[in-house]
């Protein structure tokens, strides 16, 4: 090691922002963010960067539309500083929980200037799945960070910062999207999944959408929706049908096996997925959700590779780089006082 000291400094100055950073986890005493799922969560830690805790209130792999609140949800809108809801009907349960939670944070409507689309299985409601088309995921990013700046104003010029980044992101996602469905067959472009969570997504790419169940999983198959799905099959000769990560697959499973129809993949809908798997992020999961559908659909057996033409920018980098840089820079100057003496 040719410069024992610099490494001693390092390791020691890495050690401490460690422990700092422990501690912060431990008693964290940052503005608190509240959003209904993890969707909207993902958008808020972007934007806000480090200097906003962001928590969700439905918890990794939860179905927001049966979700039923816990004491510990009501204590975390008790916190919260501010509070973000999708609207279109997804979330049911909310006006309750902070009714009873006693709160007095400000609640930002995230979908505000979205053309919702209509349920296809609930006359007059609104299909709250918005975020499926990226197109609509710009409006999100702009919604919470509008939301962000009004209520945190001291930090605004950093959420910019970060809100331009992100924006550059999503707008270069759904470029990549229309052109990657372009690889699917006219006439292979039927989607069929559980529930009714990808018309958004549909309706912006260019593919037909076909669910057993409606907008919201809570509740029961119709016969008659069965025998839909399953004629529809037989008739375009769909190649493959999805499943959803937070739905039960049991009535698609059954479908494909009775028409031969063969299981796509699994798709992300109203949950994240945790950050090992491959939609930790909301771009990572239409990243995911596009190429496991065009796979299927244009009859590939395998996904898509990650070098299909779009990489998502990790927002984390410049913050880790920064912090590393901060961290060497301290220790090039101790080691060059000590030198001096």
């Amino acid at each position: 090691m040719r410069n024992p000291l610099l490494f001693l400094v390092s390791v020691c100055l890495l050690s401490a922002f460690a422990k700092t950073s422990s501690a912060q986890a431990v008693e964290d005493d940052r503005p608190l963010v509240v959003s209904t799922a993890s969707i909207f969560a993902d958008m808020a830690e972007v934007i806000a960067g480090n200097v906003i805790r962001v928590e969700s209130i439905v918890p990794l792999g939860g179905d927001p539309h049966t979700y039923e609140p816990t004491p510990e949800a009501a204590k975390l809108v008790t916190s919260a500083d501010l509070i973000l809801r999708n609207g279109l009907t997804f979330e049911g349960w909310l006006n309750e929980l902070i009714k009873y939670s006693g709160t007095e944070a400000p609640v930002t409507l995230i979908t505000k200037g979205i053309e919702p689309l209509g349920s296809i299985a609930y006359a007059g409601s609104s299909d709250p799945h918005a975020w499926m088309n990226a197109g609509n995921g710009l409006i999100y990013a702009k919604n919470i960070y509008r939301a962000l700046s009004l209520t945190f104003p001291e930090y605004a010029d950093q959420f910019e910062f970060n809100y331009r980044l992100y924006k550059s992101d999503i707008e270069r996602l759904d470029a990549w999207i229309r052109d990657t469905v372009q690889v699917i067959p006219k006439t292979q472009r039927v989607l069929i999944t559980s529930h009714d969570a990808f018309q958004y997504f549909g309706a912006a790419y260019g593919l037909r959408l076909e669910a057993i169940l409606g907008t919201s999983t809570d509740a029961d198959a119709q016969t008659s929706d069965v025998a839909r799905v399953i004629q529809l099959i037989v008739d375009s000769r769909v190649p493959a049908v999805f499943i959803e990560t937070t739905v039960n697959p049991k009535l698609i499973r059954q479908i494909a096996d009775d028409t031969g129809a063969r299981i796509g993949g699994s798709l992300y809908s109203d949950s994240l997925g945790d950050k090992d798997s491959p939609a930790s992020t909301y771009i990572k999961m239409l990243q995911f959700n596009t190429r496991t559908i065009v796979a299927a659909l244009s009859g590939s057996n395998t996904q898509l590779s990650a070098d299909d033409g779009f990489e998502e920018d990790e927002g984390s980098i410049p913050l880790l780089v920064g912090t590393l840089l901060v961290v060497f820079a301290l220790g090039f100057i101790i080691m060059f006082r000590y030198g001096q003496k």
